[in-house]
């Protein structure tokens, strides 16, 4: 089981966006995918529409046994390849910053638990973690779990600085307790090409970043809205806008998979030239 946290510093960026455009291209894939939506304002649980549980994430960071997960976990109602750990408002009290790294590793934990299923059940191929926006304990906890991390961003003039500091999350993480990590790098959201604007903060991220930066951005369409809106995936709404975002989702996680399997996104000042040119999509 792949597992990929997306994250971002501030709201409205469209984060849940690419993680459920993630999630909607795995299943397009053929892979069975699970979601976590670490998230406590709950609009990917709210997306996927899964059936009501007796319990939610804050239960599983509380205590990742079995029977706990089996109670915060659903199918979701994009059907039956996709599962959904629920997010619920309470997962805001586990999110507040302090020393106590007490259940910091129970995500992974449960996570754990997940991929030692029985033989007889079909395995998990990708698990997509929905953080909250902010560095706070539950990105920190997907970030102890996860294989890789994607940093999602808008092309605006906070973008660089914003970059920077997740950056420099990731790394701590990775030189600590979790040294598997890697960095997919940095995706730009709601990308308007005929924007001069959006293009200028695209390069001032590449000068800054380099091959960080991935080279697919996700445009700014309606259809996107649209989708969520009623609860279907990205790649089942009929409009050539959807079908744009799909093909585009498809080279995100199709790019997110190869790259962790080599390594090739590197962090900021390790042995990439930040001035290289990013890599064809």
């Amino acid at each position: 089981m792949h597992t990929v946290a997306v994250l971002s510093l501030k709201g409205g960026v469209g984060k849940t966006t690419v993680a459920l455009g993630l999630a909607s291209a795995a299943l397009r894939r053929g892979a069975r995918t699970l979601v976590a939506d670490l998230d406590p304002q709950g609009n990917a649980t709210a997306t996927l529409n899964p059936p009501m549980t007796t319990a939610s994430l804050t239960a599983v960071l509380d205590t990742p046994r079995e029977a706990v997960i089996a109670d915060a976990l659903a199918p979701s109602g994009w059907g039956p390849e996709l599962d959904v750990l629920v997010s619920s408002e309470d997962l805001e009290l586990l999110n507040e910053p302090g020393p106590d790294s007490r259940r910091l590793d129970n995500l992974a934990r449960a996570l754990d638990e997940l991929r030692a299923r029985p033989q007889g059940e079909r395995p998990y191929e990708v698990a997509i973690l929905d953080c909250p926006p902010s560095l706070g304990r539950l990105t920190r906890s997907a970030l102890l779990a996860a294989d890789t991390a994607l940093l999602v961003t808008e092309p605006t003039m906070y973008a660089v600085a914003g970059a920077e500091r997740a950056f420099e999350a990731i790394e701590t993480v990775r030189q600590g307790p979790n040294p598997r990590l890697q960095s997919a790098g940095v995706l730009v959201n709601r990308m308007r090409p005929r924007s001069y604007e959006h293009h200028y903060r695209v390069e001032e991220l590449r000068e800054t970043f380099g091959r960080a930066v991935m080279p697919t951005a996700i445009p700014d369409r309606l259809a996107i809205q649209q989708a969520q809106g009623a609860c279907l995936p990205i790649h089942e709404w009929k409009s050539p806008g959807a079908h744009e975002i799909g093909l585009t989702f498809n080279m995100v996680l199709a790019k997110i998979l190869r790259s962790s399997r080599a390594g090739r996104h590197r962090l900021p000042g390790a042995a990439d030239d930040p001035s290289a040119q990013p890599d064809s999509a």
